[in-house]
């Protein structure tokens, strides 16, 4: 029996797909409906299975064209022959119009998710897998029969480091999300070029935020000499808005967010009309989450209206000790944004200089941010030397001396709780990170060099 996981893109289906198709035509009459009680769901996935992979290549290249030209939606070239096949099988008019929309949802999640987050280490392919959950639920049929229209209501926090990728994360689920096809119009009702409408909270003064993100009529307060819609207002229904720095906000702040989350109702600045929220929301910090509400500096009831699913984007550094292959795709996709030549050769020279300087063992504190930023300085100036992490410099030649074996192993543990103490501040924190008790963190310091005291013990 087909299940209906196989309409998955990715799946290794194509010979089934090329043998099943064959096989259906061959049936006398397609319709679904017509085959015994105990057939017809079997007949009934069989026959999206099919339609879904006829139409497979004319999706991917409407989907281009509109990447390609950021265009809006349009009259769809094959929307009304894709429904009257759906017809002609026993779908409903309207139920075929909605699975052309699913269609055209998987493609999407396979262009954006699939192709669009590149790598080849695990913590990538768990990051696409996670991904893929958060836009079509964990089981595609309780998503088909239950869900599909309703998930507005799941929300997505991504937490990462500082140049992970988590804007393009979350634009990846935005632009992914289920949008209506219209018939009588032969259009989908949404582009998902304006489905994503992304704002960094971090950008704006507090005095200027509210009115970013529910926007104000004119006459507001001063310098308001038109109306303004905010992020809210320009969300569509089947849209997403990504609220990115969510970790840096305010407490007055975080208490109107939770209400427009709560509700579904907002207000523009200087107005008193209630405006109905119906996009789906994620949010993005590189903060410390779980420390930010310990301190009370980020609301739980807020955290728990965010956070339907929390997905952390990894670090650069994981994903090159997990797959050798993961720098060259990397560079691949940079390099190939640079130049509509042949990248090969740019590529190899980038690859080269990297090995040579800052290393193989470089923790790329910027992370895929700074490989672009990288990439660049390589092909401008030659080289790149790489970065320290801040509050460290005095510790840059730890690998040298590791390397050299020039240390005592107390001296190596000292240089280690040397570090922590600049990350951490205080002796007794690095004793609680490290396991260790405070006498034992000082006998350690004490073996580099001699300290004075620290009065925040």
């Amino acid at each position: 029996m087909l299940k209906v996981e196989s309409l998955l893109p990715g799946s290794d289906t194509e010979s089934q797909w090329e043998h099943l198709s064959g096989w259906l035509d061959r049936l006398p009459g397609k319709n679904f409906r017509h085959y015994a009680t105990g057939q017809q769901e079997s007949m009934r996935v069989a026959t999206l299975f099919i339609t879904y992979h006829r139409f497979l290549t004319p999706l991917d290249a409407w989907i281009l064209k509109q990447v390609e030209n950021q265009s809006a939606s349009g009259t769809v070239p094959f929307g009304k022959e894709c429904v009257e096949e759906l017809a002609i099988c026993g779908f409903e008019k309207s139920e075929a119009a909605r699975y052309l929309a699913i269609f055209y949802q998987l493609r999407r999640a396979h262009h954006f998710i699939a192709q669009g987050l590149r790598g080849s280490s695990a913590s990538m392919a768990e990051l696409r897998r996670r991904l893929w959950s958060s836009v079509f639920t964990s089981d595609v049929r309780w998503y088909d029969k239950h869900l599909w229209n309703r998930m507005e209501d799941f929300s997505t926090l991504l937490l990462g480091e500082t140049g992970t990728g988590k804007g393009t994360t979350a634009a990846a689920i935005g632009r992914s999300g289920f949008i209506p096809y219209d018939p009588g119009r032969n259009q989908f009702v949404e582009s998902f070029n304006r489905a994503f409408v992304p704002l960094n909270l971090a950008q704006f003064p507090e005095s200027l935020l509210e009115a970013e993100l529910f926007g104000y009529r004119k006459g507001a307060f001063t310098g308001a000499v038109q109306a303004h819609d905010g992020v809210f207002a320009r969300c569509s229904p089947h849209g997403a808005i990504f609220l990115d720095e969510i970790g840096e906000v305010s407490p007055p702040v975080q208490v109107k967010l939770l209400q427009v989350l709560q509700e579904r109702v907002f207000s523009p600045v200087g107005s008193r009309d209630k405006l109905m929220f119906r996009g789906r929301v994620i949010s993005a910090t590189n903060q410390p989450i779980d420390r930010l509400r310990r301190e009370k500096r980020f609301r739980d009831d807020l955290y728990y209206r965010i956070s339907s699913d929390v997905i952390t984007v990894p670090p650069l550094r994981q994903r090159l000790q997990e797959s050798s292959d993961e720098m060259t795709i990397l560079l691949e996709s940079i390099v190939s944004r640079m130049t509509a030549a042949d990248p090969a050769l740019l590529i190899e020279g980038v690859l080269e200089k990297l090995r040579h300087y800052p290393g193989p063992g470089y923790g790329w504190p910027g992370n895929v941010r700074e490989l672009e930023q990288a990439t660049r300085r390589i092909l401008l100036t030659g080289e790149y030397r790489g970065e320290l992490q801040p509050g460290l410099e005095k510790n840059a030649g730890l690998a040298e001396e590791i390397r050299g074996v020039t240390l005592s192993v107390d001296q190596l543990l000292g240089k280690y709780c040397e570090i922590a103490l600049e990350r951490f501040g205080t002796r007794a924190e690095v004793a609680r990170r490290l396991g260790l008790d405070v006498r034992t963190v000082q006998k350690y310091l004490d073996s580099i060099v001699d300290k004075p005291a620290d009065v925040n013990q």
